[in-house]
C-alpha cells in the first residue's frame, strides 16, 4: 500500500473507518482507495450503511442544540484554528488531492486556497446580522423575525473537488449553528472527508457536530432520507441530484442542487484571438475538462473561426499528459474506466456523424489527450452532453443573435463566457444567455467564496451557495411577536 507525505493523520487511526463522534467500525464493510495514475492502493476506508447514518444523524441531532446555541465568536474560533491546520497541513492536503483526484499540484494548491477562502468567508457568516424588527401589529407590541438554524444539514460530496465542494458547504453550515452530516464519494474520500474530518479535530469542533460518511448511492440516499436531516447540499450530476432530490423531497426537506453543465465560450469577431483561445483551453482542458464549470462547447464567430481553432489546437498539443506528480504534466489521467469509456464513447459516435479530430482522440488507458474536434453539428453528442473530459468541440456562428441561440440549445444553464475586444458588446451578449453564471473575457471556469454559484434549469434548482446566498440555504426564517402592556 503507498505511504502519502507526513504521518497525519496516521492512518492507524482511520483505516477501514467512519467518523461519528469518533473513528468507529462501519456496518458497511471497507473500500480500497486507488489512484488512478498508477493503479497503487493509497488507503482502506470504511464505507458507511444506512444503519451507521441513521446513528450518525441521531448523534448530529442530538448535538445540534448545544452547537446552535453556541455563541458567534465560539463558532468563529473553531473556522479560525481549523484555517490555520489546513495552512499547517497543506503539504498532506496537496498529495491526497494530487493521488486520489488525478489532478496536478496546481489543482491541489488551488483547492486549498479556495477552501481556505470558505472557511475565511464563513467567519464573516457567523457574525451577520440575522434578523430585523418589523412593525407591531397592535401599538405598544413587538414583532421580529430572525434566521435560526436548520439543525442537521447533510452535505453529498463529488470526487471531482472533493476538499473545495466540501468545504463550500460544510463551513457556512457550520459558521450558522448547523451539526452536518458529510457523504464524500468513495473515489476521493480521504482528501474529500478523512482529512477534514481530521483537520475540525484539531481545530476543536465539539464531538458529534461533524460526521463523515463514505459511500455511494446508497448511503447517499440514506443521508437524504434521514428523519434527522433538515436539509440536502448536493453536488454532482444532474441524473444523482435528481435522485436525490425525490428522496429528499419525500421529507420536506430543503435542497440545494448543483449539478451538470454544458457551457459555452462565444468568441466574437472583435475579440482577441489569443487571449479567447488560451481561456478557451484552460477552460477545457484544465483538470482534464473533470468540472461542472468546463467549457463544453466553443462558439467562434466565423471570421475568426479558423485563427482560433489553430491557436486552440497549438494549446492541446502543448499539454504534456502523464502522472501528475511528474514535472512538467498538465494533464492527468481521467478519474476511472468508466470516465475513460464514456468520452471515449461521446467522440467516437460524434466523429462516425461527421465530426473532424483535429488532435488527440484517442486514450491510452485512462489518459485521454486534449482533443478539438470540427464540423460539429447540433445532433452529435459532443453538442449535446456534458462530456466532463478534456474535449473541445468548435461551432461557428455568424450573429450575435445566433452564438446566443446556439448557447441557449440546452437543458443546462450553469455557466459560460464571452469574449469580445468590447465589455458592453459582450455583457449585451451574455445577458441573453441563460445561464446561472457568465464571465467576460475570461475563463467559463470560475468560483469565489463570496459570489452566489449555481446555475438554471438542469444545472440546478435555483439554489445557490456562497456569499450571503449561504446565509438563506442553512438558515430558516423564526417570527416572534408580544403584546404591549394592557
Amino acid at each position: 500500500m503507498a505511504v502519502i507525505g507526513e504521518r497525519w493523520p496516521d492512518q492507524a487511526e482511520w483505516a477501514g473507518k467512519i467518523y461519528s463522534s469518533g473513528w468507529r467500525e462501519s456496518e458497511g464493510g471497507t473500500r480500497q482507495v486507488i489512484e488512478p495514475a498508477t493503479g497503487d492502493v493509497l488507503a482502506e476506508i470504511g464505507i458507511a450503511s444506512p444503519a451507521d447514518v441513521a446513528r450518525a444523524g441521531a448523534r448530529a441531532a442530538g448535538a445540534a442544540g448545544d452547537w446552535a446555541a453556541a455563541a458567534p465568536s465560539d463558532r468563529i474560533e473553531v473556522l479560525l484554528r481549523a484555517s490555520g491546520v489546513l495552512r499547517e497541513r497543506g503539504d498532506t492536503f496537496r498529495d491526497w488531492i494530487v493521488r486520489e483526484s488525478a489532478g496536478v499540484p496546481v489543482k491541489g494548491d488551488y483547492e486549498i486556497i479556495a477552501a481556505l477562502a470558505q472557511l475565511t468567508h464563513a467567519v464573516g457568516l457567523a457574525s451577520l446580522p440575522r434578523g430585523e424588527v418589523l412593525a407591531p401589529q397592535a401599538p405598544g407590541g413587538t414583532s421580529v423575525a430572525w434566521r435560526v438554524p436548520l439543525g442537521v444539514v447533510g452535505v453529498i460530496n463529488p470526487w471531482n473537488a472533493p476538499l473545495l465542494f466540501a468545504m463550500r458547504a460544510l463551513a457556512p453550515a457550520l459558521a450558522l449553528g448547523n451539526t452536518v452530516l458529510l457523504k464524500p464519494d468513495p473515489l476521493t474520500p480521504v482528501s474529500g472527508g478523512v482529512l477534514i474530518a481530521r483537520l475540525f479535530e484539531d481545530a476543536g469542533l465539539p464531538e458529534g457536530v461533524l460526521h463523515v460518511l463514505p459511500g455511494g448511492a446508497e448511503t447517499g440516499q440514506a443521508v437524504a432520507a434521514d428523519p434527522h436531516v433538515a436539509m440536502v447540499a448536493f453536488t454532482g450530476s444532474t441524473g444523482a441530484g435528481r435522485a436525490v432530490a425525490r428522496v429528499a423531497g419525500e421529507g420536506l426537506k430543503r435542497v440545494s442542487l448543483e449539478l451538470g453543465g454544458k457551457n459555452s465560450l462565444v468568441v466574437l469577431e472583435d475579440a482577441d484571438v489569443a487571449a479567447a483561445a488560451l481561456a478557451g483551453a484552460v477552460s477545457t482542458f484544465g483538470y482534464q475538462g473533470q468540472a461542472c464549470v468546463a467549457a463544453g462547447r466553443h462558439l467562434v464567430h466565423t471570421d475568426l473561426v479558423e485563427a482560433y481553432t489553430d491557436a486552440l489546437v497549438g494549446h492541446a498539443r502543448a499539454l504534456r499528459v502523464g502522472d501528475p506528480r511528474e514535472d512538467g504534466v498538465s494533464i492527468g489521467p481521467v478519474i476511472s474506466e468508466r470516465q475513460a469509456t464514456r468520452i471515449e464513447q461521446i467522440v467516437d459516435e460524434s466523429v462516425a456523424a461527421g465530426a473532424r479530430v483535429l488532435t488527440g482522440g484517442r486514450r491510452d488507458g485512462l489518459f485521454y489527450p486534449p482533443t478539438v474536434l470540427d464540423h460539429v453539428d447540433r445532433a452529435m453528442p459532443v453538442f449535446t452532453e456534458e462530456i466532463f473530459g478534456p474535449v473541445a468541440p468548435v461551432i461557428p456562428f455568424h450573429s450575435e443573435a445566433e452564438a446566443a441561440e446556439i448557447a441557449n440549445d440546452t437543458a443546462y444553464g450553469l455557466t459560460a463566457a464571452v469574449h469580445s475586444g468590447s465589455v458592453p458588446r459582450a455583457t449585451a451578449v451574455a445577458e441573453r444567455l441563460r445561464t446561472g453564471m457568465v464571465h467576460i473575457n475570461d475563463v467559463s471556469a470560475k468560483d469565489a467564496a463570496n459570489a452566489p454559484f449555481g446555475g438554471m434549469g438542469s444545472s440546478g434548482n435555483a439554489s445557490r451557495i456562497g456569499g450571503t446566498a449561504s446565509l438563506e440555504q442553512f438558515t430558516q426564517w423564526r417570527w416572534m411577536t408580544a403584546p404591549g402592556p394592557a
